[in-house]
């Protein structure tokens, strides 16, 4: 049985794309599967139940800079103790741990969740004189590993395109919903609960629009069931100002049972992020989990976004820096709920004959097969 090491040095225990779909599928397509990240006992525990073994990285207090120079360091001497036949990585903030596995003669993935550059250019810590600057030598250093790693894995068709030119192999495995989770956990929901409300499930910060969100309450008669964290929390100390707030009703972060839960109360699902370069060409997995659950989506009129709202049938495109653009689209789903049915009808057909996680799971179970088949000839 093959060895795999997934690490990071960023993301949560139970990561959705990292641990409950690519390492859990990597471990029922028979692989012996090992994950090096933060983690507590429960986490720990639910992991090995799915055949994946995690390497818990303990909290380490301080900031951005200190987890930078210290946590990744952590992350790479565990990784690199448990001698694997792959190992695939998930934070830029690692690249130089994964040229040293390559160095050592090891196979080594690099997974891009977002567009980096693109990233930095909306990193409001970052001055902005320099993001450009920082922004092209991030880009520069990653074409210097894609060289020298054997496969870059990209979360969508636009950043797999970046890397066409200098990664020995680009695979694009979308981040799609795995097709009944939620309409399994919604249909747990009691039955006579009905759909009164509008839904953001979530990171909630800025740039992901919630501003525009609560200001558009005003103008809508309608709860808006909101699921995340705030970044920062000071942002939800100035937002409870806001006479739309009345209508929020806050869960904080929520497994996902309470997900699929907060979507059965749910008359429609907002994805409603500005147009900052790192989303305009994203494919965001609430957009597709929305229609995966049944139901209509209002999201941001980005050309790539209207293209698949479009096709499908399955929602609203607004200008999500328009208060009243989005409260419109609201008010049109509550004052038409057929069509706001057939609308929700149409997602989740789309989402079972293309948006699904399966055969993205199938696309990446192929790649490991390709990548170990080359080193037994090497």
């Amino acid at each position: 049985m093959k060895k795999i090491c997934h690490f990071s040095s960023v993301h949560p225990g139970l990561d959705i794309r990292i641990y409950r779909k690519q390492c859990v599928s990597l471990a029922q397509a028979g692989f012996d599967v090992h994950l090096v990240i933060g983690a507590d006992a429960a986490q720990i525990a639910e992991a090995a139940g799915a055949g994946v073994t995690i390497h818990p990285l303990a909290p380490l207090a301080g900031g951005r800079l200190r987890r930078m120079a210290t946590q990744t360091w952590r992350c790479y001497r565990t990784a690199r103790a448990l001698n694997a036949d792959v190992y695939h990585f998930h934070d830029p903030e690692l690249i130089p741990y994964g040229l040293l596995l390559s160095w050592q003669g090891r196979k080594v993935i690099y997974d891009l969740h977002e567009d980096l550059r693109a990233d930095i250019h909306s990193k409001p810590w970052i001055p902005a004189p320099l993001r450009r600057v920082i922004g092209a030598a991030a880009r520069g250093v990653e074409h210097f590993a894609a060289r020298r790693f054997a496969a870059m894995v990209a979360a969508t068709p636009y950043i797999g395109a970046l890397f066409d030119k200098s990664a020995a192999r680009v695979a694009v495995i979308h981040n799609y919903p795995t097709i009944n989770e939620l309409a399994a956990a919604a249909s747990t929901t009691v039955t006579a609960i009905p759909r009164d409300s509008i839904c953001y499930v979530g990171a909630i910060n800025e740039m992901r629009g919630i501003r525009h969100i609560v200001q558009a309450l005003e103008m809508a008669p309608v709860r808006l069931l909101l699921a995340g964290v705030f970044d920062p929390p000071a942002l939800r100390v100035e937002l409870k100002a806001y006479r739309g707030w009345r209508q929020v009703e806050e869960y904080g972060f929520v497994d996902r049972r309470e997900v699929g839960e907060i979507m059965a109360r749910s008359v429609c699902g907002l994805v409603t992020l500005k147009p900052e370069p790192n989303f305009v060409n994203s494919l965001p997995i609430k957009l597709f989990e929305y229609m995966s659950a049944g139901l209509p989506v209002i999201a941001s009129d980005f050309p790539l976004w209207r293209g698949i709202i479009e096709e499908a049938e399955c929602g609203i495109c607004v200008d999500p820096e328009n208060p009243n653009a989005i409260a419109k689209a609201i008010n049109f789903l509550l004052m038409h709920p057929d069509v706001a049915d057939e609308m929700g009808r149409n997602g989740r057909r789309a989402a079972e004959s293309k948006y699904r996680w399966d055969r993205e799971a199938a696309k990446l179970v192929a790649l490991y097969g390709e990548i170990l088949e080359t080193r037994r000839a090497d």
